[in-house]
């Protein structure tokens, strides 16, 4: 995967998000790892634009 910009406003790649979700001993379900990330990478507290690619990608991950 393309370690593409998601989150314009904080700068979080692709691979911030999965460093992020990688560092957690378990995946519970979307929108608490979302909380999770958000807390680590500081992802969609800008603009918030990206909330839902943030959450595409997580899934993605989580799915793998």
């Amino acid at each position: 995967m393309e370690n593409k910009v998601i989150c314009n406003c904080m700068h979080v790649t692709y691979s911030d998000v999965e460093n992020a979700l990688h560092s957690m001993t378990k995946f519970e379900d979307v929108e608490q790892e979302f909380n999770e990330v958000q807390s680590i990478t500081h992802c969609s507290t800008g603009c918030g634009g990206c909330h839902d690619k943030i959450i595409d990608t997580i899934s993605e991950i989580m799915s793998k």
